[in-house]
């Protein structure tokens, strides 16, 4: 058994100890105090049960034990410098690829921003994007096939303990009807207003169709839905098509607005999805995802001055 005294920080400093010769440039070297590396020398011989230096004034001169233990320490830290390398490199640490997933509805703008600063940071960095619902990406990202999402984060729970989560922005949801819809009124929708009419939906799992259903529940009545479609442009698509109407995040106003009708949510089923960038703790450090999430909190910023 290998005793706890015995760690792989001791053995650094004790291999630093070893190339100065000097307790305090070892010190300077490590970034850490003379009283440090004194006492985890003197606890690696506690863990050793055998002495390796002799006091002479200040100065510890090394044993012949000391000289043993050099040899084997320094091949210790190399093996275990690779296995840690090898080790990230299997996980994605540091990886020249980065796998993202992503809503289909964030492709319009957010992830174009996202990845021209992502390259201005990582000029190698090659990133593989994923699509789909919220509940699909959240699997993936447990599943370790994905490294980072983003995702409705009040549509879905995330686990705290295990995941990160950066908000990027917040965003209202609309009623979208086809162009050449009577709409009810000029002002906000009442749902209650659209009973007659006949609705498109995306399929479970989505993060606006958790909205959808939520709107509905509260006017009181479930819609007639037509179809549900796997995408949020070819849900529109149908809309623009006068298939039926629909509800939409405010992010794809923008392409949409000359060619559906949008009208905001009476006050009575406003709601709001939170899009945040989710990933791992574990990998925190991990350069790659360090630089994605620098570069979201940049997005952040820019959405909360518009």
């Amino acid at each position: 058994m290998i005793d706890s005294e015995i760690t792989f920080r001791k053995l650094e400093i004790f291999l630093a100890y070893m190339e100065k010769q000097n307790i305090t440039r070892a010190a300077e070297q490590l970034g850490l105090s003379s009283v440090s590396v004194h006492r985890a020398l003197h606890s690696l011989e506690e863990g050793l049960r055998c002495p390796l230096f002799i006091h002479r004034g200040r100065n510890l001169l090394p044993l012949p034990a000391a000289e043993a233990l050099l040899e084997h320490a320094t091949q210790v830290i190399e093996q275990m410098e690779h296995g840690i390398q090898a080790t990230q490199r299997a996980a994605g640490f540091g990886d020249k690829r980065l796998k993202v997933g992503t809503l289909y509805s964030l492709t319009l703008e957010t992830i174009p921003r996202l990845i021209m600063g992502l390259k201005l940071r990582r000029p190698e960095l090659e990133l593989e994007l994923v699509m789909g619902s919220n509940s699909d990406l959240l699997q993936k990202l447990e599943d370790g096939l994905l490294d980072a999402i983003l995702i409705s984060t009040s549509d879905s729970s995330v686990d705290a303990q295990r995941y990160d989560q950066l908000p990027l922005f917040q965003d209202d949801i609309f009623l979208a009807a086809p162009a050449s819809a009577e709409l009810a009124s000029e002002g906000t929708a009442d749902l209650r207003d659209y009973k007659q009419k006949k609705f498109v939906s995306l399929a479970e799992g989505f993060a606006t169709y958790h909205g959808f259903q939520e709107a509905f529940q509260i006017a009181g009545f479930e819609p007639d839905i037509v179809t549900r479609v796997n995408d949020i442009f070819s849900m529109l698509s149908l809309v623009q098509a006068g298939v039926g109407y629909t509800l939409i995040p405010g992010r794809m106003k923008g392409v949409y607005e000359n060619t559906v009708k949008l009208l905001p949510l009476a006050e009575t089923y406003q709601m709001r999805q939170t899009i945040s960038l989710v990933f791992p703790h574990s990998r925190e450090h991990d350069p790659n995802l360090l630089a994605l999430a620098a570069e979201s909190r940049m997005y952040a910023l820019a959405s909360r001055k518009r």
